[in-house]
């Protein structure tokens, strides 16, 4: 019903215009008597089978919404109505911004592909927090935090702390985005010595907290070989919970969309099926390199069952959807854990 009904008629609107006429809509059929009860018997498989244990932490089944889609922390307690085993939240920065001019998001409908070039919009730390003490318990929340566009370099870092630790109390885990290509300064944010500087004073603040929260690293899929031995390095040193792999790619290599479709559209961060295979080859280098060293969360182009079962088989402990949800609509998420429970 959803990609033959549903999705031809928002598909018909400006993409960003859908995403938050969806989310009025979810959050106004939910205050309905019957309606969760309704989404969850159509969407929601209970089986202690699908059940993960990972940074000390049971995930009903190991298939999450990524970061970007609940980006305030306005829907989690609606959206656990449709099957997810956690959400992530964010990315949040410490203040309020409004991220990049629109028009700023895509889709690629040949390609099942969306570009985005959100710029971190989000609501800010407070507006976040305020929400998350709404949480009803229903599933694992991570937190994936960020720097505001406006931030000088001396004070990256001030922004990530600032978040963390006014966040601890209300999510179950950490994500550090520091490779979305829609943020100023992306190289630094990808320097390894600024990762150790990261990652260390992070993680000291961690531990400043009775209870420690798992802490992942998120990724960039365009990371070529020595780079992503990097990264297997950086977990090394540092003891980090895990690495997001992965996050947009700026690569439009072997797209059906044509040059002048790509030039109007201009930059951004490509996700969907476009990213599928490249996911995939940075989830296995990182299993195999390390190993198996650390956990790993596999993202990015799963838009079939049989998607998320690439991404486990490459390395991959848990999976994320966000592109394929709006492509495939809710069903897909029942769908990967009926595949998994076979």
């Amino acid at each position: 019903m959803y990609k033959a009904l549903v999705r031809p008629i928002l598909f018909l609107f400006d993409p960003e215009k859908v995403h938050y006429f969806t989310f009025s809509l979810i959050r106004n059929l939910s205050k309905f008597p019957g309606v969760k009860s309704l989404f969850k018997s159509l969407y929601v498989i209970e089986d202690k089978g699908l059940e993960r244990e990972l940074f000390g932490l049971t995930f009903k089944n190991p298939v999450g919404l990524a970061a970007g889609f609940d980006k305030n922390a306005v829907l989690y307690n609606e959206l656990a109505n449709f099957g997810f085993g956690f959400i992530e939240i964010g990315t949040v920065t410490p203040i309020a911004q409004e991220g990049n001019p629109k028009k700023r998001l895509f889709r690629l409908k040949d390609d099942k592909g969306i570009i985005n070039r959100m710029g971190f919009n989000n609501e800010g730390l407070q507006a976040a927090i305020s929400q998350l003490k709404k949480n009803k318990g229903q599933l694992i929340i991570g937190g994936n935090i960020g720097k505001n566009t406006q931030t000088r370099p001396e004070n990256y870092t001030k922004d990530y702390l600032e978040c963390f630790n006014a966040l601890h109390p209300y999510v179950d885990y950490f994500v550090l985005n520091v490779s979305c290509p829609n943020v100023g300064s992306h190289a630094k944010l990808n320097d390894k010595d600024y990762l150790l500087e990261l990652i260390s004073t992070v993680q000291k603040a961690n531990n400043s907290f009775e209870k420690q929260k798992p802490i992942l690293l998120k990724i960039a899929p365009d990371l070529n070989d020595i780079q992503l031995d990097e990264i297997v390095e950086l977990i090394a040193e540092t003891n980090l919970d895990g690495v997001i792999a992965s996050n947009t790619s700026i690569d439009r290599t072997g797209l059906k969309a044509t040059d002048a479709r790509l030039t109007e559209i201009g930059n951004g961060g490509l996700s969907g099926q476009p990213i599928k295979s490249k996911s995939t080859k940075v989830i296995k280098y990182l299993a195999d390199k390390s190993h198996k060293a650390f956990p790993i969360i596999g993202v990015g182009g799963i838009h079939t069952a049989e998607d998320a079962l690439e991404k486990l088989e490459a390395g991959a402990d848990l999976v994320q959807v966000y592109t394929g949800f709006i492509y495939e609509g809710p069903s897909l998420i029942k769908k990967i854990n009926k595949a998994l429970l076979k």
